[in-house]
């Protein structure tokens, strides 16, 4: 049986209605911030961090990737550790390393230095992630208050996606790119001092256990993948440089496969992808940010190289995109009602698909009212589809493995990020390398192209392996 107490910090009266419980939220929502803040800033920073330090286009793709790929590898394991240690204590550990890879950045006097400490506010955030959603459902436990709760929390993801660029460009232009990782440590700051005096360090311990083999095998996979897919390309596919890498990814994923079918309290329940749904949902969030990340990465680039914005002007012609999505997924529930999951993601992928397709058609033109209706409709298909998939993964799965879904759709989309800013960033630069603007804008055609293929590739997903009543719940 679970087992759950309460250690050290402060009072459990704040996890018990009043101003205490407003204050656990605020902490938490601080943390969710600062986590896609911290991600989001560094996209319209990335080709001014390329220039200062003398960066191409595959370092750029390594600053960027690292975070993702370190925060997909540890992400169930976060969860796992703030069950068995406390949760307000593995949270506060998270933000910490948040802050201390933020500064390891901020003096980075090189790509290596910089691309470590992105690794370690990867960490942090696969820390403080897990941890924060499971603080907000013991701090609020009628279900009504928590859904509330955990869709502010949820907004706040939403909010940093939409100032994150503009605020990037902002702090870029002014005060240089070291700046960017200097503005997290008073976030940072206040949500660490609010979750030691207000959050008691809840557990359970349950069934929990740890499984460093199985944790060791994915971080193994899923770095060999990103070695392979970013030096592949310039280092030769047939290098051995790139094909030891590519035998361990594929020997570590089978050995993972074995390994996992063996245990009781694996840290992946293979028993749970028997069902369609549950596999169609991490499929479209994969797909999802597949293209997404992709076209974040490349379009600072593309307007501030081609079209000749500032960096806040680059920052501003990004906000559309993310206003659109905060602004969509605020009523994507009661869509859902009405529409359905399948319905909804369809069209969810299908318009950040059309999205894609708008941009690329107009990219060299110079028409930039074409570009942002494009990056407006891309905007609303992630809005349509972000609520509808993480809804479907955890309504098709058992009650007690709710956390462990939501863990992997967030590892999908971690994953699919990845992928999409190594094979789609290494395309442009493969076609981009010549340096004229020509060039440029065909390796951009064909990456976002190339993304915009995979977006509408969900709609086929989602209409084959979705119905309308996927995202309630089948499974008790």
């Amino acid at each position: 049986m679970a087992q759950s107490q309460a250690i050290a910090m402060p009072s459990t009266t704040a996890a018990h209605g009043g101003v205490h419980t407003g204050l656990i939220l605020l902490a938490m929502c601080l943390g969710v911030f600062i986590a896609q803040l911290d991600s989001s800033v560094v996209y319209l920073a990335v080709s001014n961090i390329g220039r200062d330090l003398n960066a191409g286009i595959t370092e750029q793709q390594w600053i960027l990737d690292i975070y993702n790929l370190i925060y997909a590898a540890l992400l169930l394991t976060g969860g796992t550790l703030a069950d068995l240690y406390g949760r307000a204590r593995m949270f506060v550990l998270g933000v910490a390393l948040i802050a201390i890879g933020s500064v390891v950045c901020a003096v980075a006097p090189g790509t290596e230095i910089l691309i470590f400490g992105r690794g370690v506010t990867g960490v942090g955030a696969a820390l403080e992630i897990p941890a924060s959603l499971a603080i907000l459902a013991v701090a609020y436990p009628d279900a009504h208050a928590r859904g509330r709760a955990i869709g502010i929390w949820a907004s706040c993801n939403g909010i940093a996606i939409a100032i994150g660029p503009t605020v990037g460009g902002l702090l870029v232009q002014t005060l240089g790119w070291r700046s960017i990782f200097y503005a997290a440590l008073p976030i940072c700051a206040l949500a660490i001092v609010l979750t030691w005096t207000q959050v008691p360090n809840s557990r359970d311990t349950g069934e929990r256990r740890l499984d460093p083999l199985g944790q060791l095998l994915v971080i193994v996979t899923l770095a060999s993948l990103a070695f392979v897919t970013i030096e592949g390309p310039h280092r030769g596919w047939a290098s051995p440089v790139i094909l030891a890498p590519a035998v361990a990814m594929v020997a570590a994923a089978l050995m993972f496969v074995r390994v996992e079918l063996g245990r009781t309290a694996a840290l992946v329940p293979f028993d749970m992808f028997a069902n369609s749904a549950f596999n169609a949902a991490l499929a479209l969030a994969g797909l999802m940010t597949f293209g997404m990340y992709a076209m974040l990465f490349l379009m600072p680039i593309y307007l501030q190289s081609f079209e000749g914005f500032s960096a806040v002007q680059a920052g501003l012609g990004l906000l559309p995109l993310s206003l659109a999505f905060v602004a969509v997924s605020q009523v994507s529930g009661p869509l859902m009602k009405r529409l359905g999951a399948r319905m909804m993601t369809a069209g969810g992928m299908g318009g950040m698909g059309l999205g894609l397709v708008v941009v690329v058609a107009a990219a060299g033109s110079g028409n930039m009212v074409a570009i942002e209706a494009g990056l407006i409709i891309v905007g609303i298909g992630l809005g349509l589809n972000t609520g509808p998939v993480n809804a479907v993964a955890v309504a098709n799965v058992a009650a007690g493995r709710s956390g462990t879904a939501s863990g992997l759709v967030n590892t999908a989309r971690m994953i699919g990020a990845t992928l999409g800013i190594a094979v789609l960033g290494a395309l442009y630069a493969l076609l981009a390398k010549g340096g004229t603007s020509v060039a440029m804008v065909n390796g951009l055609r064909l990456a976002l192209g190339l993304g915009a293929v995979a977006e509408l590739s969900g709609v086929a997903v989602a209409l084959r392996y979705l119905t309308a009543t996927s995202a309630q719940p089948k499974v008790v």
